[in-house]
């Protein structure tokens, strides 16, 4: 909390809210309107890709309740700090489908590590765009340096999930080790959450799975970056579509840290950091920043209120879920 309000003022020195203000007032309602579709549609695509990731474990979930389970999962990450959404998600899923909890709450980790080598591919092709001078730098690093690590992360994620994969028995073996020092009851509960985590990542094993959870992750994340671009148009910001591939993997990098429900003074520090690589100035970055994030926050979390309302869902449900304790 503290860490987003010093961002949000750091956003806001030198920029005149009268001057954001006018420049929403005066950005293209439809674009912004279609951008707003695309950020809301991408939860749908989330909710479609869950299936193929836990059909090892669960079989046949109904898309609608995958549905329903995402759309409460990001309301309660825009009301509530520290990512709590991500237990409301797999929470939420066992309360309408047979899915034991910590297989829920692993195909969420499954859906993040297929989003970072997604976002990171993404972006690296973004660095990679002959728009971008060779000389231009962000945090004091020439562009290319970054593009190189990306691709260097990108490589090392996809062999920690094809270990993890194919050599599971040692990982087990390392975990026990280790946690027969602290307790049996770690052990044991530890043990049965890694081995669904594994369950899960069993769609690296079958091309036409990995290939259905990577083909959705791509559209999600394509999707999301139209969003953007039509965004950026709608304030008038003329950086290329490569600039929403790149803003995107930046922003995400910056919202993996936990926060301030909704992300906000993060997304938009990180906004303008981003956009800033692309010659926009502070203040039409903090423009589309603010007319973005709160357009976006805005149906999500209604609708995410309305399915967590007719669930019968409390949070103090949330705190005495198994992750929780």
């Amino acid at each position: 909390m503290v860490l987003s309000a010093a961002l949000i003022v750091w956003t806001l020195r030198g920029v005149s809210p009268a001057t954001v203000a006018r420049e929403l007032s005066a950005s293209d309602p439809l674009l912004f309107l279609g951008s707003v579709i695309c950020a809301t549609l991408i939860f749908v695509l989330r909710a479609r890709r869950w299936q193929p990731i836990l059909e090892p474990v669960v079989p046949g979930v109904p898309l609608g309740v995958l549905w329903r389970s995402t759309a409460i999962g990001m309301m309660v990450n825009n009301v509530v700090p520290a990512r709590a959404g991500e237990i409301a998600r797999a929470y939420a899923l066992t309360r309408e489908a047979p899915v034991p909890f910590p297989a829920a709450l692993a195909s969420l980790a499954v859906d993040r590590l297929f989003d970072a080598v997604v976002l990171l591919l993404l972006a690296t092709i973004a660095l990679l765009d002959p728009a971008l001078s060779g000389n231009q730098t962000l945090a004091g690093r020439p562009l290319t340096d970054l593009a190189g690590g990306a691709i260097a992360i990108v490589g090392a994620l996809l062999a920690i999930l094809y270990s993890l994969v194919f050599f599971p028995a040692r990982l087990l073996q390392l975990f026990e080790l280790f946690a027969r020092r602290v307790s049996p009851a770690v052990e044991a509960r530890g043990r049965q959450v890694l081995e669904t985590f594994i369950a899960g990542l069993s769609v690296l094993r079958q091309p036409g799975r990995f290939a259905a959870v990577f083909g959705w992750t791509l559209a999600h994340w394509l999707l999301n970056a139209v969003g953007f671009w039509l965004a950026f148009r709608a304030v008038g910001i003329t950086a290329p579509f490569s600039a929403a591939l790149f803003l995107q993997a930046f922003i995400a990098l910056g919202t993996a840290v936990p926060a301030a429900p909704g992300f906000f003074g993060v997304f938009e520090y990180m906004a303008v950091q981003g956009l800033g690589v692309y010659g926009v100035s502070q203040q039409q970055a903090t423009s589309w920043a603010i007319g973005f994030h709160i357009l976006s926050f805005i149906p999500i979390t209604l609708i995410g209120a309305w399915y967590f309302a007719r669930l019968g869902v409390k949070m103090r449900d949330l705190q005495a879920s198994p992750a929780a304790t």
